[in-house]
């Protein structure tokens, strides 16, 4: 028996070989801790037992689950370990450093993006006739809210509300009572940044009107400085005069824009002060660095309150010469008694002076003050409504060295005598070859002083004049109600009541008809009974809610217009060249480097007209296709470039392939221009600098 257990006894120790190990204890712990729990037991008595060495061999251990640290330096010591992992680390260390070089490389390289005044064409919303919300008859700032919906429809993202400051009726707004109010006919302050938390909401921006130059008479400097209190007694213009007989004598001949002396006598201080425009617009002291502080503190009022920007308007009469010099007539024949009229006196005295562009930048440096925060820049228009003298109005950018604004407002479209191809191609020309190197142009064809474009050109041109306004380089300024082809409303239609009322002349209101937004009474402007002035008689078939439903309206081609600028990238920010123009059309392109696919515009604004461009850039494909036109119906057909046709006031937005641009031709290297110069790359997708 004894001599069985025996035999069997390495078996039983072979197939156990010791306690199994369960992947977190070892074997040699195990025993330890077996031999100190049985330290103070009875020793066995020792035996040898012969037992085979092949049975007893420990199992070679490979990497498992789970394995302890002990376990796992054993294998990461090893040398197929160690190079694979050192390769891991270096590959790693060598992509990020290749990443952050590419990072900084395409930063580099990259233009400048463009911010969102460049971005989105500006919608320019006259308020007391955008939308009633009360029923009082006058539109409102609750008004504009409620349509808000109708400018991201547009593809708009900038809205450019006019004068709503606290003012007398009297001068249409244009003359603060109270910088620091909204005027009770618009609302309540409340109202206004409700409105303007809508509007970021929808991820649009807003630019208010700002006119430092003048100040209303019932504003209370004015009233302050006229009964000569304190530091206000020189917040204006004031100079001694003579009264006799009731006829006052000027200290000097100048004219007001509105005409006649711009000297008013007050019989409160027994003086006269200057007014560039009414009577009941004094001017402010310029020179009065206490006047200037004001213009700054009401800057960082509305900053504050959390506008986008503003546009300067009459900043060229902020100064006046101070040796009151009478200013040189235009007709030096004639009698100086006789000069009453504005155009008969040359304003050497009384605008753009020297100093008056040292004023414009100090509000540009309080505005770059809230430009800081990153997507929170505040843009700053100038409207320095120097008419014919291009080199002034340049100015209105600043110097290399000194920014000033933005952009000053270009009204050389609106300002055309008569229309034709050549005509504005002159108007276009005229601000691209005078404006400054890596400055933005801007078009604007409607303004609340300017008839519109149905009735400055007539309706057959709306379209077309469009398109040029949202194909042109830089930002497009639209009206409101040019999106629909609104027209003035007949003078006869405003009464004397309302010409009473203001001290502007008839003129200045058949452009300021209510918006027309669909069928109903009132033109959907009003619930009320009436509006404030007459809506245009043709408003049930011109009207926002009738042109969304017709597929050839001038509210759609406007919506593809937008859409096409906002997307393609050559019309966006590319290389415009002219191609040709005459006495009906105006053809030009747009480009971008990088990139194959070409825009070109041709754009009748005279006569049925046919025009052989293959002829005049030898390069063009000979078909073209019809990107866009003013009659729907020929979109997507193809033109031959050696036979285009264009009815008139029809215009077509062509698109062709080519591997030679018009800008890198040496025959069109005066007709180019591009601001914010990009160009692509498409095996990276993205715009570069470096072309």
């Amino acid at each position: 028996m004894v001599e069985e257990e025996a035999k069997s006894l390495p078996m039983e120790l072979s197939e156990k070989g010791g306690v199994e190990n369960n992947g977190f204890i070892q074997n040699e712990a195990f025993d330890d801790k077996e031999a100190n729990t049985s330290s103070q037991e009875e020793m066995p008595k020792t035996c040898s037992v012969d037992v085979d060495a092949a049975g007893t061999e420990e199992p070679a251990l490979k990497p498992y689950a789970g394995m302890p640290k002990e376990v796992l330096l054993k294998f990461s010591s090893q040398a197929r370990y160690r190079v694979t992992r050192e390769i891991l680390f270096w590959l790693i260390i060598t992509a990020a450093v290749v990443l952050v070089g590419a990072t900084i490389a395409i930063i580099a390289l990259s233009p400048k993006c463009l911010d969102w005044w460049q971005a989105s064409p500006i919608y320019q919303i006259y308020p007391r006739s955008f939308k009633d919300s009360n029923m009082d008859g006058n539109g409102d700032l609750k008004g504009i809210q409620e349509k808000l919906d109708h400018i991201t429809y547009l593809n708009i993202k900038t809205i450019w509300i006019t004068s709503f400051y606290k003012s007398p009726l009297k001068d249409l707004r244009y003359g603060a009572e109270d910088f620091y109010d909204i005027d009770p006919m618009f609302g309540s302050m409340s109202d206004f940044e409700n409105l303007l938390a809508a509007i970021h909401d929808r991820g649009l921006k807003v630019i208010m009107d700002l006119i430092p130059n003048h100040t209303s008479d019932k504003h209370q400097w004015f009233q302050l400085s006229r009964n000569r209190t304190g530091k206000y007694t020189d917040y204006y213009i004031w100079q001694d005069c003579t009264q006799a007989a009731g006829l006052v004598t000027p200290p000097n001949n100048w004219v007001s824009v509105f005409g006649n002396s711009s000297w008013q006598f007050d019989d409160v201080r027994k003086q006269c002060y200057f007014h560039q425009f009414g009577k009941e617009q004094p001017d402010l002291n310029f020179r009065n660095l206490a006047v200037q502080q004001e213009i700054h503190d009401i800057i960082k009022f509305w900053l504050g309150k959390g506008i986008d920007g503003f546009s300067f308007s009459a900043v060229k009469f902020l100064l006046e010469a101070t040796h009151l010099r009478d200013e040189p007539q235009v007709n030096k024949s004639e009698n100086p008694e006789s000069i009453t009229a504005y155009s008969q006196l040359y304003h050497d005295y009384t605008a753009t002076q020297v100093g008056m562009h040292d004023i414009i930048r100090s509000f540009r440096q309080t505005m770059n003050k809230f430009s800081s925060e990153p997507g929170r820049y505040r843009f700053m228009g100038a409207d320095g409504d120097e008419k014919e003298d291009i080199e002034a109005t340049m100015m209105y950018y600043g110097t290399t060295f000194i920014k000033e604004a933005d952009f000053p407002f270009n009204f050389n479209l609106i300002n055309m005598k008569n229309l034709s191809g050549n005509s504005v191609f002159e108007a276009v020309n005229l601000w691209m070859k005078n404006m400054p190197a890596g400055k933005w142009p801007n078009w604007a064809v409607g303004s609340p002083s300017a008839a519109r474009i149905s009735s400055r050109v007539g309706k057959e041109y709306v379209n077309v004049i469009n398109m040029l306004l949202l194909t042109l380089p830089g930002t497009p300024v639209t009206y409101y109600g040019e999106e629909i082809g609104m027209e003035n409303i007949a003078s006869e239609n405003v009464s004397e009541e309302h010409i009473n009322k203001s001290i502007y002349t008839l003129a200045t209101f058949p452009e300021k008809s209510p918006m027309q937004w669909d069928g109903k009474v009132n033109a959907g402007f009003t619930e009320g009974n009436g509006s404030w002035l007459p809506v245009n008689s043709d408003y049930q078939s011109v009207n926002v809610e009738i042109q969304m439903t017709w597929s050839n309206s001038t509210l759609n081609l406007y919506r593809e217009l937008t859409s096409l600028r906002n997307n393609e990238l050559p019309i966006h920010r590319g290389w415009m060249c002219y191609i040709w123009n005459d006495s009906d059309v105006f053809v030009y392109v747009r480009e971008l480097d990088g990139l194959d696919r070409v825009f070109m515009m041709v754009l009748n604004f005279g006569q049925e007209s046919t025009i052989n461009l293959k002829a005049i850039v030898p390069n063009l494909p000979s078909e073209a296709i019809v990107r866009l036109s003013t009659n729907f119906g020929n979109a997507g057909k193809a033109v031959n470039t050696k036979l285009i046709k264009t009815e008139m006031g029809e215009g077509l937005v062509l698109e062709y392939k080519t591997a030679k641009p018009v800008h890198t031709m040496e025959a069109f290297k005066g007709n180019c221009f591009v601001a914010e110069k990009a160009c692509y790359s498409s095996a990276f997708n993205l715009l570069y600098v470096n072309c």
